[in-house]
């Protein structure tokens, strides 16, 4: 019953935060002239329409309970390491080990987390999947570029499979207190990332005058990171009545999450550059591809879901 008390508040307030972003879009849009202007508010409403859509889906899958948001999760997984090899250039001697990586890790993965095995949960990927691909891509014989081509897949497991998954393992925590309740923390820190990124990118349109990496990611600005951040590591911080934090807590964990998922945005934004490309993908429009949209959680998730289990678990 609390669980329910609690998600209808968070839901209520991200829908009207959604309606009123929907409207002042709306209004910004009739009212600019100038084409740069128009370009932002444009991008802008892509956004916040992209956004219904992913709380729509979130919300179906919360609904339809744990599995679902597993299973949810394994898609997101699935489309991410699809962006990523797509641009990351493989091999025909590759083909079999990105077919176990498909086919069978991200299951397995996503099985292990329904199941609420830990221990081969966190295992399965950095041990034995980096131990079995290479020993599956030799077979091939084909040596040209191995250790290259070896360290994308390799790269791309970890970052879509293993470092996403950490996100829905949250709810095979057993915290103190808390209990029939881990559902929350995972919108909590699904919440507290996305809104880091909006509320950077809007500092950073409004006040950004100072590059942090113009040759990495030429959008992201002291200002939007030091003004969005702070904002977004406070609201996180208020957040602490839907988790098991108390207020401070929750705003050092807020804080955490801020910080990582903007060296994985960072990071990620370097590895696309690397491959000459501007998004991952154009799956979701305004946001570009599901890799775009997951590049924060992928460092974010994995702290906090560790910081929780460390400090929090019975």
């Amino acid at each position: 019953m609390m669980l329910e008390t609690k998600f209808l508040w968070f839901f209520a307030g991200l829908v009207g935060l959604l309606a009123s972003a929907s409207l002042i879009g709306h209004v910004l849009a009739s009212r600019t002239k100038t084409d740069n202007a128009m370009a932002t508010i444009e991008n802008l409403n892509q956004r916040v329409n992209a956004w219904w859509g992913m709380v729509i889906v979130f919300f179906m899958s919360y609904l339809l309970g744990g599995n679902a948001t597993v299973i949810l999760f394994g898609f997101i997984s699935l489309f991410a390491l699809r962006e990523f090899i797509t641009l990351a250039p493989t091999k025909r001697g590759d083909h079999n080990a990105l077919f176990i990586a498909f086919f069978i890790l991200i299951p397995l993965q996503y099985a292990l987390i329904a199941c609420q095995w830990y221990s081969m949960f966190t295992l399965l990927v950095p041990v034995y999947a980096f131990l079995l691909l290479p020993a599956i891509a030799v077979l091939s014989q084909d040596t040209e570029c191995f250790l290259e081509r070896t360290a994308k897949i390799q790269w791309g497991v970890m970052i879509c499979i293993f470092c996403i998954s950490h996100a829905p393992a949250l709810l095979m925590l057993d915290l103190e207190g808390f209990k029939g309740q881990n559902a929350l923390l995972l919108f909590y820190l699904m919440f507290v990332v996305q809104l880091s990124d909006v509320l950077q990118y809007v500092f950073g349109k409004l006040f950004g005058k100072h590059k942090v990496a113009p040759l990495i990611s030429p959008s992201k600005t002291v200002e939007g990171l030091v003004g969005g951040g702070l904002a977004a590591t406070l609201i996180g911080g208020c957040m602490f009545w839907m988790t098991p934090f108390s207020f401070w807590q929750s705003l050092m964990m807020a804080f955490v999450i801020v910080v990582m998922g903007f060296v994985g945005g960072l990071v990620m934004s370097a590895i696309k550059r690397s491959l000459s490309a501007k998004d991952w993908g154009t799956m979701i429009k305004g946001h570009g591809g599901m890799l775009d949209r997951m590049d924060s959680v992928c460092f974010a998730a994995p702290i906090f879901f560790h910081l929780t289990r460390y400090f929090f678990s019975v």
